[in-house]
């Protein structure tokens, strides 16, 4: 990936990503905190993408676990 003219090895590890327009990132925490929103953030300014989803699996009921 190239960031501002600076060629960047494996500057990112995006979980999934569909069609170089949407972003997965996969979680399994206790609970999703402002840390892993301002990472899936990057991802997207980073990538380009416009839209993400971000999941916690570590949930009774996965509903509860979409950001």
């Amino acid at each position: 990936m190239v960031y501002e003219d600076v060629k960047l090895d494996a500057g990112y590890r995006v979980d999934i990503i569909i069609n170089k327009k949407f972003i997965i990132e996969i979680k399994a925490v206790d609970a999703l905190n402002d840390l892993h929103l301002a990472q899936l953030l990057t991802y997207l300014k980073l990538s380009g993408c416009k839209l993400g989803l971000l999941i916690n699996f570590n949930v009774p009921l996965i509903k509860n676990g979409i950001l």
